[in-house]
């Protein structure tokens, strides 16, 4: 078994290189947990590596609150990786020379995939406000028709951190026999108080915009840019920690001079960060995706139809586990994760878990981390000898 190596992730040889996104329609009816039936749905995706004969080397790869379909290599005429290209690739830690990986944009945001943005058949105009709310087990149902397109019987594993480690799990539950491995990465069984208050000031922030409308903006011909900005900053800095922000930009101004009362105003480098991170965000992402996606992890209780009970929930899993949590992870700190492991314990799964010291908060699962690479590429260079030895 060779071990996946930290890697440049900027050489060519290690990117998966240009890449197209894919778009199907999905014809087949979704049933919404909330009940509404989607009669199809338009599903944007993206692949990395080739499916061997058997079809059996295939990852699905869940992105979280504002990730889309573009995890890896390269779109023509851009200079931007995909958002976890550190991580995807060949001989990365998600392999693409050894797996077929697949990279969804789920419905309900806002890159292509049905959502609030897109035509309601019903009435001839967006969905705004009026697109029915969501569950992750609607996400993982939607995933599962794209998965039966692509002619997949069963993941070889289901990778996902914060938002998409609850997707891990959920498939866990929902299809036990589809999956041979749930990673979960910086993730929760369900959000602590404080995390569905952050939501809602975000919320209520993106309300709060007089071009809001109710949520039918689109059709007002605006857009709530302010509130949408001030509810990413907000969220921001939950994902970022005290350490990570006191080492880039501690009390350093970016304008201004506090010794001079009639100066310009002051602003701090932490204060300029935030709001280009806000700004820059308004101008991509959707207002009432946002708002849909927040209520979705809100409402995220992976054993609610179990009493409660998490042991109950994970005896249905089949499937093993790797859980990997980040030190300064305040957002989905390690005590989720170790409740995570506790279930699965004592539900009888195998289980791996890694604590991984980092001082980048909640973001940690995004970036560079030569132990969260080797841990991570470890667990998947096992997962790819087992494909192979029973191939052979």
């Amino acid at each position: 078994m060779s071990l996946a190596t930290p890697n440049d992730h900027n050489s060519p040889q290690n990117s998966v290189g240009l890449v197209t996104p894919q778009q199907v329609l999905i014809e087949q009816p979704l049933n919404l947990a909330c009940g509404v039936v989607l009669p199809s749905h338009n599903l944007v995706y993206e692949t990395y590596g080739a499916l061997n004969q058997e079809h059996s080397n295939a990852i699905l790869i869940c992105h979280a609150l504002s990730g889309d379909h573009h995890a890896a290599g390269f779109h023509k005429d851009e200079s931007k990786p995909g958002w976890w290209d550190h991580y995807i690739g060949p001989n990365k830690p998600i392999d693409s020379n050894k797996f077929f990986i697949v990279s969804v944009n789920n419905i309900g945001s806002c890159f292509g995939s049905t959502g609030p943005t897109s035509e309601n058949p019903a009435t001839g105009k967006p969905w705004g406000a009026d697109f029915p709310p969501l569950r992750a087990r609607d996400w993982v149902e939607s995933q599962k028709l794209l998965m039966e397109h692509l002619g997949i019987d069963c993941w070889a594993a289901v990778i996902g951190g914060s938002l998409g480690g609850m997707q891990a799990m959920r498939w866990s539950l929902e299809h036990p026999d589809k999956l041979k491995n749930a990673v979960v990465i910086a993730s929760s069984m369900s959000l602590t108080a404080q995390n569905i208050a952050f939501n809602e000031i975000a919320r209520r922030a993106i309300k709060s915009d007089p071009d809001f409308c109710d949520g039918n903006y689109l059709l007002e011909g605006k857009m709530p840019q302010r509130g949408l900005a001030l509810a990413r900053m907000i969220g921001h800095v939950t994902y970022l920690s005290d350490e990570l922000m006191g080492q880039k930009f501690g009390r350093d101004l970016r304008s201004g001079d506090l010794l001079q009362g009639k100066a310009d105003p002051v602003q701090f480098q932490i204060e300029s960060y935030l709001n280009y991170q806000g700004d820059k965000f308004s101008d991509f992402f959707d207002a009432n995706s946002y708002i849909l996606i927040t209520k979705m992890l809100d409402y995220f209780d992976l054993a609610r139809e179990y009493n409660h009970d998490p042991v109950a929930a994970f005896k249905h899993a089949q499937c093993d586990f790797l859980v990997i949590s980040f030190s300064s992870d305040w957002r989905f700190s390690p005590d989720r994760s170790r409740e995570i492991n506790d279930a699965l314990i004592a539900a009888g799964k195998n289980l791996s878990y890694v604590a991984i010291d980092s001082d980048h908060g909640h973001d940690a699962f995004l970036l560079p981390n030569q132990r969260y690479e080797e841990a991570l590429g470890s667990y998947l260079c096992r997962v790819a000898d087992q494909i192979q030895g029973i191939e052979s």
